[in-house]
């Protein structure tokens, strides 16, 4: 069925060129569907003032009030006729607040006029601070009254606000009224909106119809239209979400795959027995899982997650042993050369002789470990390449360089990603399409993901949990460190730090940048540190501290006579394989880091990390980074320096992550104070979301029964020939990107 014309009709047709191209450009919004699908942020009630005591900096903003005060000024000025200049100072006020408006020049003559005391009306513009005082200057405005404007036009705010006021994400360039008018305009056409959801299910739960939800969304008379709309079209959001999600996992069921069992006295066997330790009962329930899904017809898609430290990457290991076993090979894709040469160097300490295939003195079982990287020589790669493309090389562990079409494989039975969400979607297919059946697919993330998200994000693996602890782990005390109110707290980081390495042990310094970079622009230094994490004032009154500043000043101060060096992303591949080497040798003291760190790097004996400037780090990575320590016998240490106030959201950010080593709980205080993402898309942040009213966390339930729901109509319909409405949603929502990527996995 084609899509309904009538949504699909160009704006430019209906609102004329010059809107639909700010439209286009400023807001995505191209087609008359695309507007009645852009909804309202809030609403305001005509007898009821805005709040302006929690105004954004340096954003738009759209604020109802009323004019407490204007005042016209005179100054002398050379551009203005005459030698003289005028300045219209306006204050509005929500009953609690005030905001003043500045007009300036020819622009002050129809706000004098229309704005007098007592006048209500919209004002749209970006917040700045003049004096120490929030202001807007030069905004546009619309006044709430019943009359006709100055264009002549009969509509007024009144006839197209209805009892409550909606305001719409909006731009510098097109302010949130004109958003509303525009809506008027194409508003008949939500009639024809085609419904996406069987029916049985819209009666079964009580949802209103489509077209009457959108008319409530835009139109609201009373709280409860809004709520009838919203409760609607959240139900559309989730539902057509997971229907994509689950013809997702339904396609994947029928693609066929080679069985891997392990041998019975096979390779895993001789691993297992040489293991100094005993399995956890989550580390077992989850081989068993992966073990069951490798003996099907079909590829595995699992998803393993867990907390920092759970042994993910055994249970990762044992799985490729596995799959060794049955006479394929297994990769293991990590996302940069530090963390693979630490996989690298993890798996053959832990696989001993059985590492040593083909080579005097390898045991019977044995296999070859190979690793390849982009920055290795001519000759290391061309032996690499030779053991993969003749299976001499049952375990691979790379960066990118593995998805070349220069590297072949033997028998490629199970790809495992670490840190999926670092990879782009066609990288990983490149990868996959190398077996000669598609491979199995392990996917891991050391970020504990809450349930909703899983059930979003990675809607089309199942999912294995590890949240229990090896014996033999430490706890780990947080502490914070406020280096403004109390800068002696800082000089006892540094005191702490030295006893840690008089008792035998290291520790990480963790710094936002690397320093030097002169081709960086410092205001964007904070982005590249931190892109999860909300820009906060304070912050920006210095760059980030950077390694190699603080490393030099740390070696010539409070850590003089300590061994002290540096690691961080622009240094020369044998170079940071060389840093590591010797930290985990004990040969360093201390090691000044970015966060190269952040994943992987596992060093038992480094039990102290002080991470500086930690309000420019998002929750969970700090959490990562936290990981990195408490990996051995000796409690960890972690401490959050930073110089942001004891109010600020970014101190209640770091208070948090002291307060708790629940990842998966952090995760949910991280999810919570930033937008969800685009859950369809490569970004898992930021502004860019095809969730408009559906909200990851709160809405949980929803997700959950949509995801039971979509699971019931996809086994019944695969194709689904009788649910035409459906189809209309999933192509709007499936763009070619998106659509790449949920056939990509």
């Amino acid at each position: 069925m084609d899509l309904v014309p009538a949504l699909q009709e160009p704006l430019k047709k209906v609102l004329g060129p010059a809107t639909a191209k700010v439209m286009a450009e400023h807001l995505g919004l191209h087609t008359v569907g695309d507007l009645l699908h852009h909804y309202p942020r809030r609403y305001e009630e005509r007898g009821q003032l805005t709040h302006l005591a929690d105004l954004p900096m340096d954003e738009h903003v759209t604020v109802v009030a009323q004019v407490a005060d204007a005042r016209l000024h005179t100054f002398a000025s050379s551009k203005a006729p005459r030698g003289k200049g005028q300045r219209l100072e306006v204050t509005i006020t929500d009953g609690s607040g005030r905001l003043q408006l500045v007009f300036f020049g020819n622009g002050v003559h129809k706000p004098h006029k229309e704005l007098l005391p007592g006048t209500r009306a919209m004002f749209a513009g970006k917040v700045s601070v003049f004096n120490r005082r929030l202001q807007l200057a030069h905004p546009a405005y619309e006044l709430l009254r019943a009359e006709d404007s100055d264009d002549g036009a009969a509509e007024s705010v009144e006839s197209w606000a209805g009892a409550l006021i909606p305001l719409y994400p909006a731009t510098a360039k097109l302010e949130s009224w004109k958003l509303a008018k525009a809506v008027q305009t194409v508003l008949p056409s939500a009639q024809e909106a085609v419904d996406p959801l069987p029916g049985s299910l819209r009666e079964g739960r009580g949802l209103v119809p489509l077209p009457e939800a959108l008319v409530k969304i835009h139109r609201p008379h009373t709280k409860a239209d809004i709520e009838d709309a919203r409760a609607r079209l959240k139900w559309d959001e989730a539902f057509v979400l997971q229907v994509a999600l689950a013809r997702r996992r339904h396609a994947e069921t029928q693609l066929p795959a080679v069985p891997r069992r392990p041998s019975p006295d096979g390779l895993l066997t001789a691993f297992d027995d040489r293991l100094p330790f005993t399995l956890t009962d989550g580390q077992r329930k989850v081989s068993r899982e992966i073990f069951d899904d490798l003996a099907t017809d079909h590829p595995m898609h699992r998803l393993l997650q867990g907390e920092v430290g759970s042994g993910k990457t055994l249970v990762a290991l044992r799985a490729m042993l596995a799959v060794v076993d049955s006479g394929g090979q297994a990769v293991m894709l990590a996302p940069t050369e530090v963390l693979a040469q630490q996989h690298h160097r993890s798996v053959v300490e832990m696989m001993g002789e059985l590492a040593e295939g083909g080579m005097l003195g390898g045991a019977e079982h044995a296999t070859k470990v190979v690793l390849l990287t982009g920055s290795m020589g001519a000759a290391a790669r061309r032996h690499a390449l030779l053991d993969l493309a003749t299976g001499e090389a049952g375990i691979v562990i790379g960066t990118h360089a593995l998805i070349e079409d220069k590297v072949q494989f033997h028998d490629l039975g199970l790809v495992v990603v670490d840190e999926q969400h670092r990879f782009g979607v066609e990288q990983r297919d490149a990868l996959r399409g190398k077996g000669k059946q598609p491979p199995h697919l392990l996917v891991m993330t050391a970020t504990p993901i809450p349930r909703t998200v899983a059930m979003t994000v990675f809607g089309d693996l199942e999912t294995s949990v590890l949240d229990q602890l090896p014996a033999g782990r430490s706890p780990i005390a947080s502490h914070v460190v406020p280096a403004s109110d109390k800068p002696h707290f800082l000089a006892r980081a540094w005191e702490r730090v030295r006893e840690e390495v008089s008792g035998g042990h290291q520790a990480y310094v963790v710094c936002p940048r690397i320093g030097d970079e002169d081709d960086a622009p410092k205001k964007d230094a904070r982005k590249k540190a931190a892109p999860d994490t909300p820009p906060e004032g304070d912050a920006e009154k210095r760059p980030p501290l950077a390694v190699l500043d603080v490393a030099g000043q740390l070696a010539e101060g409070p850590l003089r006579g300590l061994r002290v060096e540096v690691l961080h992303g622009r240094m020369q591949p044998d170079d940071k394989d060389a840093v590591m080497r010797r930290f985990a040798a004990g040969e360093t003291d201390v090691l000044v880091a970015t966060t190269v760190i952040e994943v992987g790097v596992n060093v038992p004996n480094a039990t102290a990390m002080v991470i500086m400037d930690a309000d420019r780090f998002g929750v969970s990575q700090l959490h990562q980074l936290r990981g990195r320590v408490g990996r051995g016998s000796a409690p960890g240490l972690c401490l959050l320096v930073s110089e942001m106030p004891e109010a600020s959201a970014a101190r209640q950010r770091l208070n948090a992550v002291a307060a708790t080593l629940d990842g998966f709980e952090l995760s949910r205080i991280d999810l919570e104070q930033r937008r969800e993402g685009d859950v369809l898309g490569q970004a898992q942040s930021g502004a860019r979301t095809s969730l408009r009213v559906l909200a990851v966390i709160e809405d949980e339930e929803i997700i959950a029964q949509a995801r039971q729901e979509a699971a019931a109509v996809v086994a019944a319909d695969p194709e689904l020939s009788g649910l035409p409405g459906l189809r209309t949603a999933l192509r709007a929502l499936l763009d070619d990107e998106r659509e790449q990527y949920l056939e990509k996995g």
